[in-house]
């Protein structure tokens, strides 16, 4: 009797061979370190390192600069959109490199060196890919903390929205990725600045076609809403989030399709590509649609009757009613009234004001349209900016209510009046004269001119800059007790400029117009 075993048959592995586990890892390791080598290479490319430079010197200049004071009290929903632009140059100066990068063997004729090496040609794509990564994450690490410095400081408001944050990173991200297909598909040199101008030219020309219309603007890269004060998070009506989708649908998309062309159809790929094709399309059906019927009417209510959207809060005598995000704000509108009417006289000192925050969000967020004065008694308009020349703005705007009683009224006003309504408000700016060139349209501190105010403008003839001049130059305590004095005659539409310099004790400034001359009438 014989036993017979059966021993399972054994696969001979050839030598030298590796297991397909391990050499798969390898192979994901060569990647790897090929996408690193490339990404130290690019690092040295003259206009990638040149247009790093740039981006970041210029973030860090519009974040130190402290331009027009507004810089010290962000608006948060206005902040992220703000980053989105800045990495343009970058990730054309990445798009143009990689591309060189990838045509680098094609150029020195190695091709056919790459046949013996264990990584195939469309994972040396996908590593070229890799290497715009470090690329974007310091695009991502210099928006973070444009962002983060903004936000830390004690005057910002509002809400970032992160779907705004990462369309920089994606952008730069992107660009690469477009520069490794467009060298997988035409694979020629210099093919990369004539793409450039060809896009640049084509969005033109199609923007100009559609006449910027919504769907269209959202199929580019970014797209930066400006021109109008800033809006209340919930108002904005930005498809941020869907926009996001559509750049990272988009990039995995076009890296696909790069691996597809270099041979990689393997089933991964085709399912990742299948996968991206659909959060593109899901990116851009969500992104596409108009402003809906509810967020217009929301804009109109806000536009029309924002105290019914608004929180109110006591500071003194006076009554603040600001929108949600801008409540933390109310306390330095406070201060800035407080010291206007601390230097009035008769009734004003103790008039108690109400400053309502208005903003007219009606036409959207590209519209730079004006506030209607109010006819409201004693309602002073403070906007959704604060800092810089818009605290003479709205200083002026204090006084010329507490001296005419609206700010309807005060738009007319061309009088004698305009001199005490500008001392009494720029009397209290740490620099009178240089706010009251702030404040001027034409930055100027002589002759005739408008002076701004959150909902209008106060006519100012060259004599009464020259009386109110000649008033901001003497030391406030040597104006204000003679202010208080003749407040009764200095704010009446009767007295003659001339008349108010000699009260206040400072030179008239020359003949005068029928304006100064006290006869109410407002042409020069």
């Amino acid at each position: 009797m014989s036993t017979t075993t059966d021993t399972p048959a054994r696969t001979a592995t050839p030598a030298g061979a590796e297991p397909a586990g391990r050499g798969r890892e390898s192979r994901t390791a060569a990647v790897l370190a090929l996408a690193r080598f490339e990404a130290r290479e690019l690092l040295l490319q003259i206009p990638v390192l040149l247009f790093l430079a740039l981006y970041v010197a210029y973030t860090g200049w519009e974040m130190f600069s402290g331009r027009e004071g507004m810089d010290d009290f962000p608006v948060l929903q206005d902040v992220d959109r703000s980053t989105q632009s800045a990495p343009l140059l970058l990730a054309i100066a990445v798009f143009v490199c990689v591309n060189r990068a990838v045509l680098r063997s094609r150029r020195q004729s190695t091709d056919r060196h790459f046949d013996i090496l264990p990584v195939e040609h469309w994972r040396r794509t996908v590593a070229h890919a890799l290497s715009a990564l470090p690329f974007a994450a310091l695009t991502a690490v210099v928006v973070g903390f444009q962002y983060g410095w903004a936000a830390l400081k004690p005057g910002a408001v509002g809400h970032g929205s992160p779907a705004e944050l990462v369309v920089g990173p994606l952008l730069v991200l992107l660009a690469g990725v477009l520069g490794v297909l467009l060298a997988r598909v035409i694979p020629v040199g210099f093919v990369a600045p004539p793409f450039v101008i060809g896009a640049f030219v084509l969005t033109t020309l199609v923007s100009a076609a559609t006449q910027g219309k919504h769907w269209v603007r959202w199929l580019g890269p970014f797209v930066e809403d400006e021109g109008t004060d800033p809006f209340p998070s919930e108002l904005l009506g930005r498809p941020a989030a869907w926009h996001a989708l559509y750049l990272t649908g988009l990039t995995v998309l076009l890296l696909c399709l790069a691996v597809l062309v270099s041979g990689g159809r393997t089933r991964l790929v085709k399912a990742v590509t299948a996968l991206a094709l659909t959060a593109t399309a899901v990116g851009v059906a969500g992104q596409s649609p108009d402003e809906p019927a509810s967020l217009i009417a929301a804009r109109t209510k806000v536009s029309v009757s924002p105290e019914k959207e608004q929180t109110c809060v006591r500071h003194g005598r006076s009554t603040y009613c600001a929108f949600p995000e801008w409540t933390g704000r109310t306390a330095d509108w406070a201060d800035a009234a407080d010291r206007i009417q601390s230097r009035a006289g008769g009734a004003a000192g103790g008039q108690r004001l109400t400053v309502r925050q208005r903003v007219d969000a009606r036409y959207g967020l590209q519209s730079d349209s004006a506030i209607t004065p109010s006819s409201a008694p004693a309602t002073v308009t403070v906007g959704t900016r604060w800092g810089g020349n818009r605290l003479p703005e709205f200083a002026v705007g204090v006084a010329s209510v507490l001296i005419t009683g609206n700010e309807e009224a005060a738009g007319g006003m061309c009088d004698a009046r305009v001199v005490t309504t500008m001392w009494l408000a720029l009397s209290t700016q740490p620099d009178p004269l240089q706010s009251l060139r702030d404040v001027r349209l034409d930055d100027s501190i002589r002759g005739s001119a408008v002076a701004l105010t959150p909902t209008g403008a106060v006519s100012m003839s060259a004599q009464q800059t020259t009386v109110v001049r000649e008033l901001l130059m003497k030391p406030h305590y040597s104006v204000a007790a003679k202010v208080k004095a003749h407040w009764t005659e200095l704010t009446s539409a009767k007295t003659p400029t001339a008349r108010v310099a000699e009260l206040l004790g400072v030179p008239a400034g020359g003949e005068g117009t029928a304006a100064d001359s006290g006869s109410g009438s407002c042409e020069e």
